[in-house]
């Protein structure tokens, strides 16, 4: 790091668990986050404040009105603008060293995969479990970390999963796919516009804390948040030895 570098991060580097060399692994790393909604626009923009060297951004959306409510990374003059490179502008003000690579699709297939292989860590902040999964195939398949958050209504939920340990369960585990499980959606059940800032500051706390190696990530556990009486549960589960994903 230039005598810049040591300036910005100086405040993560002050922290023992961090450090020069936990911030050098930041700057050198790179994270995919699929979606750049509510729970993408805090995880981007504080994962780019840390100083995170390169973020692929990837939504197939454009920016909405119904949007800025939550969605902090879009303003009302980019209306109109597909949302990864509306994030894009808003991540070069925010820290103009990080590179952002703006995706305008929904990620799928040999893209998608390609993108995971590239990627040290995977953010899910997307909202449909057909996205989901595939993600979290893809990370299973080539041993890439994933940092998974839901938010809707007043109800936000927080996991990890990291295939690079022996015997840690991945999202299929806890979520199977194929299961019959109502999808809900914003558009039409509503959310609570701070529980997204809440659940993806935490995405990028966890990954954060996963490429600079400080403190333990919350792998094998579910971290529920109730945010109308701001009570957090945490619920352990294990690896499902008939997962059809990571079995």
């Amino acid at each position: 790091m230039n005598d810049e570098q040591l300036l910005r991060y100086s405040r993560h580097i002050l922290l023992d668990e961090i450090g020069i060399e936990g911030q050098q692994r930041l700057v050198n790393a790179k994270a995919l986050v699929v979606g750049a909604g509510g729970l993408g626009s805090p995880a981007a923009l504080y994962l780019a404040a840390a100083g995170l060297g390169h973020i692929s951004l990837a939504d197939g959306d454009q920016v909405d009105l119904t949007n800025l409510q939550r969605q902090i990374l879009h303003t009302q003059e980019r209306i109109g603008q597909p949302k990864a490179c509306s994030g894009q502008v808003a991540l070069a003000h925010i820290n103009p060293e990080v590179q952002v690579e703006a995706i305008n699709s929904r990620l799928a297939g040999e893209a998608l995969a390609a993108q995971v292989a590239d990627a040290d860590v995977v953010l899910d902040c997307c909202d449909n479990f057909a996205t989901r999964h595939a993600v979290n195939r893809e990370c299973v398949r080539q041993r890439t970390p994933l940092v998974s958050g839901a938010a809707i209504r007043f109800a936000g939920q927080l996991a990890v999963f990291d295939s690079r340990h022996k015997d840690t369960p991945c999202y299929s585990c806890l979520f199977p796919e194929g299961d019959d499980v109502e999808e809900e959606r914003c558009a039409v059940m509503g959310v609570f516009a701070p529980l997204t800032g809440i659940i993806g500051a935490m995405q990028a706390a966890e990954a954060l804390k996963l490429i600079a190696g400080a403190g333990e990530v919350v792998l094998g556990r579910l971290w529920l948040l109730d945010g109308l009486s701001m009570e957090w549960r945490s619920v352990n589960f294990s690896k499902d030895p008939q997962c059809s994903v990571c079995a």
